[in-house]
């Protein structure tokens, strides 16, 4: 029988386990990424490791996120993350090269392999036909020391893309049309494989918009086969040499097929507060807007810039509308610069930021109160951009353009004749800003600012957890709501200890202070609990307040990850409706827990408060159980190191 594509990579880099869907694969990782908001920890964790140096074929290190300089604390970082890439043999990005997505899809994606990143945008690559994946730091840290990443063998859905896009119909919109038809649950288990003869049209950074957006399915990434389109894209970046054709067999099977008629498609909107809550654009025409951004990893890339520039060309943002553009990479602002079009774009009006993720992450240009932000981003979680209620929407850039010329909602159909973007043979290639490692790391030293704090250690899993319930959440309870981002907080990555003062801050104010009086309990949530970054900060910082277990009707896939590599216990509902049977200031116990686990007995929890008893479930792995047991990932591998002799 033939394989699919995702089929094909994962077979070539099959450590442990079978290729059966729903079964742990363990995988090699030839490249690792990491962006300065996750980074830290990462390199920290690997640090704890005792490894000299990564084994990973190629590992980079971005300064992307953390760019507003307000205080010493993100300098500080940059200088430690620097001087650690140096050490231990990885690529260093200085802020100012672009956002990670951006500049690893121009210089280092390639074909056939494998990616790990520390940010849940990371399938991105995935437009270049890499199986590209999100993970948490630790995961990560793991990789860059040679280890093998652990994953459910996911299911493959083939989306057949037929036809042509129409004229102002984007890659943005059709992306949006699967999160319509799907949710932000629908890619749950799964990798989404695009094929059809609709594919070939597309750009390789107009797949990595559709790859990128992959995420906010919950799948575990997305790819496209390597093609024609795939050797241009290499050619004008001057690495055609890592080109290799790539593509399914003709006999491959699916778990899944979805058709996509590229022709019926209209321009799409995300309406607050969520991805997936998609419309077409002419139903939403007239809304006043305050505020519009084109950028982020989604849609940042030259042609989306070219094609605001050329919109914008000779007119002016409306008055009441405040535009600001973030280039992708400084590839993309050269380039831009170079031929006028950024000119074209500050003569409009347009604010042309920092290359940098911005306000996509909540770092600066925050709506006004109540504001309506249009933005060309990959997230609209409720507060996310900095203004608790601001109304804010997902386009594509040249629906965002329209908008933010005639200062409401408008559907760019109405813009007049489509634009075409002329590609030049080849980018501009300056490669001045990604630092080597030194040939000399025995000379290096790690420069550690004052806000950086050893890693907060976790304790074996005792034989029985008890507590209070410290707090009940709802459904789709994302990393944000969890573990806020922002010029406040992110700052503090490096810094578990003040970062956790931040837990749940935009759910309930008063979370901490009940954390630190009961000294940790447990928490309650719906389903996809921990959606979104990839950002384990929302499991490391709920774990050094002492969160025990987390019981919900189901999990993100990273979150769930991250709160397994930190010793925090998973659990869902054997029976949903039991999820009622749960409240805030609950005293729950699980008896005899450890044990349960091991030997694959029911998990009971105990209501003392209620005087109830229910039962809960888990989807752990003989390995994860171990995790937990051990009392983390950093546990488990340093006793693993021990017995097997490394590192001595």
């Amino acid at each position: 029988m033939g394989k699919n594509l995702v089929q094909k990579i994962i077979s070539l880099h099959l450590v442990s386990g079978k290729m059966k869907a729903g079964e742990e694969v363990a995988i090699s990782i030839d490249q690792t990424l990491t962006q300065d908001a996750t980074g830290t920890m990462a390199y920290l964790q690997f640090e704890a490791m005792g490894i000299p140096k990564v084994k990973t074929k190629l590992s980079v290190s971005y300064v992307d996120h953390n760019m507003l300089q307000t205080g010493f604390e993100n300098f500080d970082d940059h200088v430690f993350l620097q001087s650690i890439a140096k050490k231990y043999g990885i690529y260093f990005s200085k802020p100012g090269n672009g956002i990670c997505h951006q500049v690893h899809l121009e210089r280092f994606a390639a074909p056939g392999e494998t990616l790990l990143g520390s940010d849940s945008h990371t399938p991105t690559c995935g437009g270049l036909g890499m199986i590209a994946i999100g993970a948490g730091g630790l995961d990560v840290a793991i990789a860059m020391a040679g280890g093998p990443f652990y994953i459910t063998m996911p299911k493959v859905a083939l989306v057949r893309l037929n036809g042509t896009l129409q004229p102002w119909v984007t890659a943005k919109d059709v992306i949006l049309e699967l999160l319509r038809r799907l949710t932000v649950k629908g890619g749950v288990g799964k990798v989404f494989e695009y094929g059809g003869e609709g594919a070939k049209n597309l750009t390789v950074t107009e797949r990595a918009t559709i790859t990128n957006m992959g995420a906010e399915l919950g799948a575990l990434t997305s790819i496209f086969p390597c093609d024609a389109q795939t050797k241009k894209y290499l050619r004008m970046q001057g690495r055609e040499g890592v080109w290799k054709s790539l593509k399914a067999d003709p006999s491959a099977k699916y778990d899944e097929v979805i058709e996509i008629d590229l022709a019926t498609l209209e321009p799409l909107i995300a309406r607050p507060h969520s991805p997936d809550n998609v419309c077409k654009v002419s139903e939403m025409k007239g809304i006043k807007v305050q505020q519009v951004c084109i950028g982020s990893c989604t849609n940042s890339s030259y042609h989306d810039l070219m094609v605001a520039a050329a919109m914008l060309k000779g007119r002016k943002v409306h008055p009441e509308v405040n535009l600001t553009v973030s280039p992708g990479s400084r590839q993309v602002l050269e380039m831009v610069a170079e031929n006028g079009a950024l000119a074209d774009m500050i003569a409009a009006g347009a604010r042309v930021i920092e290359v940098a993720c911005g306000p996509c992450i909540g770092m600066g240009q925050a709506p006004p109160s109540g504001g309506v932000s249009v933005r060309s981003f990959n997230r609209n979680f409720e507060g996310r951009s900095g203004t608790a209620d601001a109304q804010v929407y997902l386009v594509s850039p040249e629906t965002a353009i329209a908008t933010a010329i005639n200062g409401v909602i408008s559907d760019p159909r109405d813009s007049g004749a489509p634009i075409a973007i002329k590609y030049p043979k080849s980018f501009i290639i300056d490669d001045s800003m990604i630092l080597p490692p030194s040939e000399k790391p025995e000379e290096v030293t790690i420069i550690r600012g004052p806000n950086i704090k050893p890693l907060p250690k976790k304790e074996p899993l005792p034989d029985m957890l008890k507590g209070d319930i410290l707090l009940k959440v709802g459904d789709n309870i994302t990393t944000d709501h969890i573990m806020p981002a922002g010029a406040k907080v992110l700052p503090l990555r490096s810094n578990i200890p003040a970062i956790s003062e931040f837990v749940f801050e935009k759910v309930d104010k008063d979370f901490v202070n009940r954390a630190k009086e009961k000294g940790g309990g447990f928490l309650i949530g719906g389903v996809n609990y921990g959606q979104g970054s990839s950002r384990e900060h929302a499991a490391l910082a709920p774990m050094y307040l002492g969160v025990k277990a987390v019981i919900a009707r189901s999990f993100a896939r990273i979150h769930r990850a991250n709160l397994l590599n930190f010793g925090i216990l998973p659990l869902t509902f054997e029976n949903e409706n039991d999820y009622n049977l749960l409240d805030q200031g609950d005293s729950i116990e699980l008896p005899d827990i450890k044990n349960r686990l091991t030997s694959g007995d029911k998990i009971i929890v105990r209501n003392i408060t209620k005087n109830k008893e229910i039962k809960v479930t888990h989807a752990l792995t003989p390995r994860e159980i171990d995790i937990l047991c051990f009392g983390g990932l950093l546990n488990y591998q340093a006793q693993n190191n021990i017995q097997s002799g490394a590192g001595k």
